[in-house]
Formats: structure tokens, C-alpha cells, sequence
């Protein structure tokens, strides 16, 4: 039987983040993945850091604006024990509302428009917002590099079916391969963290279809936001367009007609887009939970823990819960207040481990 201080199930960026954050606080840490480390949601996601989204939760500001702060140094880390860059920028973002919604922020004037991204100069509704984007392909295949060089055990291909308490007080894990025992088990599994028995958590995947392009007669300055699309831009040239939500199950199949759909929202924000050649399209299952929060703290088990649900917000929200996740398992009190995001909140009449 395998044996760690901690084991997490899922390397996903969640995962691995908070991998990384314990192993440095001196435990052994080793990650198990049902299939390739950092491939499923995290890779599949646009980067956008977004810490203002007039459709987010309000519980979710005072997380995303410490997570945010924590970024550029988070990068940094990473970059630096994987010898890889991330694709970390600070273009901002354009967001052009609808007529019946609120601007985020103070609206731009035309000529402000003109000179931030000629590419809407006839949009009528446009404001500035100061956000973060990173490229997640690269940035989970830094996270990856980065803690196996700090000693962070990651075995892929490996299924958790469930966890127990032994008569000794530890924690069995039982895998697809072999068992593992450890004192602290933390379920990072994203979509599929309902399914591990004795740990679960009540995440469901939630599908989103993306596409990316090449631009012909011009090149984005800026992410552009609506209500409906996104378009991020890449320095190699490449826009990502987004996304979809659809309750598909663990369907990942792209649908033609949807991506042409997404297509033609991103038209209605950049005309000349629609002529772009389609270079890749794309799913991914987000974990979604009851409530659109995440899920953040102890299970019911002695010893286990939830850091999960993130969503939309996985990418963003890495750096502050594997911070806050380290300070709890560490008996530590977390920098943020994770009472909104506390896995009672969806069995109120059942005690969890402290």
C-alpha cells in the first residue's frame, strides 16, 4: 500500500495549486488523475480573470479580488519551477453591453473606443475593465512541471473510487490501481468529485463548447466581453471564442452547429470575425455545484476535505484556495471567510470533520 501525508484526487490547476502550497508546508503530497493531469476543465477554459462579472455571485467578490492579487506571484512560482511561461497579460477587457443591462463600469466615448480597439468603433455601449487573462493550456502544463520538480507525486490514469477510516484512524483510499493510506485526503475532482464514496461533493459538469481562430484583417488590442460571447485574444495570433453552458452530462462532443452559433455571436461584436478561419473547436465540463459556489472545506470523514465547484472561476480562484485550503488543513484560521462556500451549507443537519 502507497502511503503520503496528503492525498488529493484531481490534477487539475485546483488540484495542483494547492499540491504545490503543502508540499512547501513540508507534507508528501502525491495527486491522483482519472486520466491526464491538467486536461479536463483547466485546459479547456479561456483565462480570463475576471473579478467583476455583473452575472457573478456576490459571495464570489471579496474570493476573486484576493485570488486576483495573488496572481502575478503565482505565476511567477510556477514559471519558475517549470521553466515555462504562462501567457500571463494585462490587456484589460472591452465589455459591450446590451441595451437593457448596465455597464460595468464608466462608458467610453467614441473616440476612446476608436483609439483602445478600432475593431468596435461602432459599438454604442462600451466600457474599460482592468483584468488579467493567462493562456490555462500552458499554465497546467506549468503547474504540472512545477510540483513535480518541488516533489509532488502525480500518477495519472487513476480512478479514486472511495475513501474510509480505518480502525487505526487513517485513511484508505481505494483506486482503479493500488491503495493508499494517508492522514488528510482532499477531493479536487471537479466534475466528477460527486462520485468519490465516503468524500463526494455535489458537483455536476456542465459543458462549454469554444473555438478559436485566425484572424485575417486585423488583430485584437484586448479580451472583448458580452453577455452572451467572449473573444481572448493569443499572442500567437489566435482568438478563443466562447462559450456555451449545457447540461450534457460528461458529453464533451462538439457540436458544429453550436460552434457556428458562437461564431456568428462574436460577428455581432467584430464583424469581420465571421470570415476567420476555424483552427480548432473544443469541450470542456466545468464543475458546477447547487448554488454556482464553490465547495471549500472539511468532509464528513475525519481527515477529509473539499476544494471544489469552482465553475467558471477555476483558473482565477487558484492561487486563493489553495491558499486558504493549506491554512485549514493546517489548523490554521483561512485568510478569507469561507463560511459562504462551507459544504454544510447543502447538508445542514450534518456534522463534518473539524
Amino acid at each position: 500500500m502507497h502511503s503520503s501525508d496528503v492525498v488529493i484526487v484531481g490534477a487539475g490547476i485546483i488540484g495542483l495549486s494547492l499540491a504545490m502550497e503543502l508540499r512547501r508546508a513540508g507534507a508528501s503530497v502525491t495527486v491522483l488523475d482519472r486520466g491526464e493531469p491538467g486536461r479536463e476543465a483547466s485546459s479547456a477554459a479561456a483565462g480570463m480573470l475576471v473579478t467583476g462579472d455583473p452575472g457573478s455571485h456576490p459571495a464570489l467578490a471579496e474570493l476573486a479580488k484576493a485570488s486576483a492579487v495573488l496572481y502575478p506571484t503565482f505565476v511567477a512560482e510556477l514559471e519558475l519551477h517549470s521553466a515555462m511561461t504562462v501567457g500571463l497579460e494585462n490587456r484589460g477587457a472591452m465589455y459591450i453591453a446590451e441595451k437593457d443591462e448596465e455597464l460595468p463600469s464608466a462608458a467610453l466615448s467614441q473616440e476612446e473606443i476608436r483609439k483602445l480597439e478600432p475593431a468596435l468603433a461602432e459599438q454604442p455601449r462600451v466600457c474599460f475593465l482592468k483584468e488579467q487573462s493567462v493562456d490555462p493550456r500552458l499554465l497546467a502544463q506549468a503547474a504540472v512541471a512545477a510540483a513535480k520538480q518541488i516533489g509532488v507525486v502525480i500518477h495519472h490514469e487513476t480512478r479514486v473510487d472511495s475513501v474510509e477510516l480505518t480502525k487505526d484512524h487513517h485513511l484508505q483510499v481505494s483506486t482503479s490501481h493500488a491503495p493508499y493510506s494517508t492522514a488528510t485526503f482532499v477531493n479536487c475532482a471537479g466534475a466528477w468529485a460527486a462520485s468519490i464514496a465516503g468524500a463526494p461533493a455535489p458537483t455536476h459538469p456542465v459543458k462549454g463548447q469554444m473555438l478559436a481562430v485566425i484572424p485575417q484583417q486585423c488583430k485584437l488590442r484586448h479580451v472583448i466581453r458580452s453577455r452572451f460571447v467572449y473573444l481572448v485574444p493569443r499572442k500567437d495570433g489566435r482568438v478563443l471564442i466562447g462559450s456555451t453552458l449545457e447540461d450534457a452530462g460528461f458529453d464533451k462532443s462538439v457540436n458544429p452547429t453550436t460552434i457556428q452559433q458562437l461564431l456568428k455571436a462574436a460577428a455581432h461584436l467584430w464583424p469581420t470575425i465571421e470570415e476567420a478561419k476555424i483552427l480548432e473547436a473544443w469541450a470542456g465540463l466545468r464543475p458546477g455545484s447547487p448554488d454556482e459556489l464553490p465547495i471549500l472545506g472539511p468532509g464528513r470523514l475525519p481527515g477529509t476535505y473539499v476544494a471544489t465547484g469552482h465553475f467558471r472561476n477555476g483558473i482565477l480562484l487558484a492561487p486563493i484556495t489553495a491558499t486558504v485550503m493549506s491554512e485549514l488543513i493546517q489548523g490554521k484560521s483561512p485568510s478569507v471567510d469561507l463560511r459562504p462556500f462551507i459544504s454544510t451549507r447543502f447538508a445542514p443537519g450534518k456534522a463534518l470533520a473539524g
